[in-house]
């Protein structure tokens, strides 16, 4: 019996697609740095995990290790790796085997929305019982879990375009959310970026379709498939909303449905904001390109919530009610803080941990826009994600310094403990707290709601 090993088995994704190879009767085992809830998990279902990377942890029957781009070259593991074992793939490389093992593969890309699309779509899937396999970037409410095994030609994934994962992906139905300049430490400059989408649409399944933003079709003029466009403003586009109306009763919108000129029917999304409308109607195209009955999608959206750090609901403290969110991209914020204001409170108070130096400085300016949104902000130090070292010339205090050179209340603080007593005392009852950023900037309104 074939034994994978993954360097690195406690990440949302890798532990998903250990467990797709422990249900099909694979031998399975991994490593990581720390133990975590996703690590013990893991242990309970029969999958041998390490803690700590070392060679040791190579033993001879392994004949496959997976790898993250996030596992440097320097990693003990994986040198050992490249000497004893006859396979050596990245993570994307497995997951583009497996999905080319399913007829009616779906693979959402974009520089934002891929995990709420994804979701949205695996809600309306379920509800339709087409009994999907699904591997995404956040954990489902319905599911406890960012992954299901599933027993048809169904396969939902996301396809996340970092070191150009996505181009091992060729899906029927490839779904692209927007391109925006992201990623800059890998791709050095947009146009670079702008290529890789174009290779991964080339690379769709003849017979597919290409759900996309109306606004990015001239990106792609070599795409000659079948296509469906999206659009919130302009009319031309294949899927468009009308009548947008925030829901009174809870966070959410009501919309009606556009389809080609007809109007399917009114629609309810328990998420706010004018950016989850459009990811719905792109999960609402892949669907109905499926051939599931509008009604089937109406319900199943119905039951969408939003997966965790998705303008995640945590608790209060001291009246105030604390939200999480991964927004990290200077248009993620922007998105995450109107849908802000959907939601009644009196003051919005931003935690901001920035992610990776190269994203700081690429697009400060737009980061101290988008951040001024809020009323008040607060900076952590920037989030490296062990993937790059401080260049020594951008740090978060410089984001606070030009928030409040253009009137923005702004702070910076160099720990949690710091911002935690701030918030403290500066935040009032009915005051809304949003801690935001792809590193783990979320305990903070943990330590809060905690005590």
């Amino acid at each position: 019996m074939k034994h994978f090993h993954f360097i690195g088995i406690g990440g949302i994704s890798m532990s998903s697609l250990a467990c797709i190879l422990k249900s099909r009767g694979y031998v399975v085992s991994g490593s990581d740095i720390k133990e975590t809830p996703i690590t013990r998990s893991l242990v309970e279902q029969g999958i041998s995990v390490a803690i700590g990377q070392r060679a040791e942890n190579i033993q001879p029957g392994i004949d496959v290790v997976v790898y993250t781009a996030a596992v440097h070259e320097e990693n003990p593991e994986l040198i050992q790796a490249r000497k004893s074992v006859p396979r050596v793939i990245e993570r994307s490389v497995l997951l583009g085997e497996l999905m080319d093992e399913y007829e009616h593969s779906i693979g959402i890309a974009g520089t934002h929305g891929k995990t709420s699309t994804s979701t949205m779509l695996s809600y309306i899937f379920l509800e339709t019982q087409l009994d999907p396999t699904i591997t995404i970037g956040g954990i489902l409410e319905n599911l406890h879990s960012n992954y299901r095994i599933g027993h048809s030609s169904y396969f939902i994934a996301e396809a996340c375009e970092y070191s150009d994962s996505f181009l091992h992906f060729h899906p029927q139905i490839g779904i692209v959310l927007n391109v925006e300049a992201e990623h800059l430490d890998y791709f050095k400059t947009y146009e670079r970026m702008v290529d890789s989408f174009r290779k991964y649409v080339a690379g769709l399944k003849p017979d597919g379709c290409l759900i996309l933003n109306y606004d990015y079709q001239s990106l792609f003029p070599d795409y000659h498939g079948q296509m469906l466009t999206v659009s919130l403003q302009n009319r031309d586009a294949d899927l468009t909303a009308d009548h947008i109306e925030p829901a009174a009763d809870h966070l959410g919108s009501h919309f009606d449905c556009i389809y080609k000129g007809q109007n399917l029917g009114r629609l309810t999304i328990h998420v706010p904001g004018s950016h989850n409308i459009f990811d719905c109607l792109c999960a609402i195209g892949a669907a109905l390109w499926s051939g599931i009955p509008f009604e089937k999608i109406r319900s199943g959206l119905e039951k969408y919530r939003s997966p965790k750090k998705r303008f995640e609901y945590k608790g209060m403290f001291q009246g105030v009610k604390v939200m999480d969110d991964y927004a990290h991209h200077p248009s993620e914020i922007r998105a995450t803080l109107k849908a802000a204001r959907e939601v009644a409170h009196r003051d919005l108070y931003v935690v901001f941990q920035p992610h990776t130096y190269s994203r700081t400085k690429a697009f400060f300016p737009d980061f101290v826009k988008s951040l001024s949104l809020a009323d008040h902000v607060v900076l952590a130090d920037i989030y490296s994600a062990s993937r790059e070292q401080d260049p020594g010339d951008i740090h978060s205090r410089d984001l606070a310094k030009a928030l409040q050179e253009q009137g923005t209340d702004a702070y910076y603080f160099g720990s949690f403990a710091e911002i935690e007593d701030f918030l403290r005392k500066k935040c009032c009852p009915q005051d809304l707290l949003i801690t935001m950023g792809a590193g783990d900037v979320a305990i903070i309104g943990e330590d809060l709601i905690g005590k």
